[in-house]
């Protein structure tokens, strides 16, 4: 368990979570239920592990959020990057208006695009 929250230059200089960062996994994927029953008997998710960015709008602003995710099911808001746009993070909202999952929102290509600059990820 994290004690602050991280800035963006931290998250910079760490390059275990920038090699860990699922791009494509959507905050739904995250907050799912593990196990789910079917016709055919009891299904379980396969875990997921890493770092996951999502546009939090718990808040009446919305703010750009990483989330770590251990293969145990276990999450946490690791980071909060107010330095990006906010225009940027209303684009992706309203690109994602059908994918909203408990006020989370998925990042969209520019976003990511914007993180990868920023994080110097080649």
């Amino acid at each position: 368990m994290f004690l602050r929250i991280l800035t963006l230059q931290e998250i910079k200089q760490e390059p275990f979570v920038k090699q860990h960062i699922l791009w494509d996994v959507m905050p739904k994927d995250l907050m799912s239920p593990v196990c789910l029953l079917k016709d055919d008997g009891l299904h379980r998710k396969e875990h997921i592990k890493g770092y996951v960015f999502y546009i939090d709008c718990a808040d009446k602003k919305p703010i750009l959020s990483l989330m770590r995710h251990t293969a145990a099911g276990y999450a946490e808001t690791l980071a909060q990057i107010p330095e990006i746009p906010e225009d940027m993070l209303l684009r992706a909202i309203d690109e994602n208006k059908d994918k909203v999952y408990f006020m989370m929102y998925p990042i969209n290509d520019e976003i990511r695009n914007w993180l990868i600059k920023a994080l110097e990820i080649s």
